[in-house]
């Protein structure tokens, strides 16, 4: 890792794609640990997390997450997820916010020095590319312990450095072991059900990025 700390900071998190990686890696991200974490590295002026929210719902496990979130410290980022039909009777999932990521990047290159994107999705290669030559260093977080690995490798030989998730796990992951709730404690959701329809794109988007054609 290499951060120095009169560098600017901005990180920006694919909600669904960093939440996969981190079940696959067999643990549950403190994201209260994780600002915390990456505060120390640097200037940190913001930090983005990007979901989608499935609609339609009388109650979304996401939700109390996003809530949350949107209180101690994230820029929340959200957008409808839905299942539709397409002309052909068969069914289809839309909705993600990587358009929305890749703006605020390119509208907050002028005021970051580093940004440090938490996802595997190789669609963010031209994002990073472009940030980059704006003079922004760019930091990807994700993941090859994997099988396959979550991030595509052509982001991984754009980015400027590369942290596997699981190597900070032990400065970000949450403690299981901890039972007693305080005010301020981050809602420990399964997130499952509503990721689960979000990971449908993304298992996709990995499949096609390392080469294997998806299910």
């Amino acid at each position: 890792m290499i951060f120095y700390k009169q560098e600017r900071l901005g990180l920006f998190m694919d909600g669904s794609n960093l939440h996969t990686a981190a079940k696959v890696l067999g643990f549950d991200i403190d994201y209260k640990r994780l600002l915390g974490f990456f505060s120390e590295k640097g200037l940190l002026i913001r930090a983005f997390y990007y979901t989608a929210l499935v609609e339609e719902q009388d109650y979304s496990p996401i939700r109390p997450l996003v809530d949350w979130l949107d209180y101690n410290g994230y820029s929340m980022v959200t957008k409808p997820f839905r299942e539709y039909t397409d002309s052909a009777g068969r069914r289809r999932v839309k909705g993600n916010t990587d358009i929305e990521l890749a703006v605020d990047v390119m509208e907050l290159c002028d005021r970051l020095d580093h940004i440090v994107l938490f996802s595997g999705d190789g669609d963010f290669r031209c994002v990073v590319e472009a940030a980059q030559r704006k003079g922004v260093r760019v930091t990807v977080v994700s993941t090859i312990r994997t099988n396959p690995p979550m991030i595509a490798d052509d982001l991984r030989r754009q980015a400027d450095n590369f942290i596997d998730l699981k190597d900070i796990a032990p400065y970000v992951m949450r403690d299981s072991s901890q039972k007693t709730p305080s005010e301020n404690a981050q809602p420990a959701a399964d997130l499952q059900g509503d990721f689960a329809l979000i990971e449908k794109v993304g298992e996709k988007k990995t499949a096609k990025a390392s080469g294997e054609k998806a299910a």
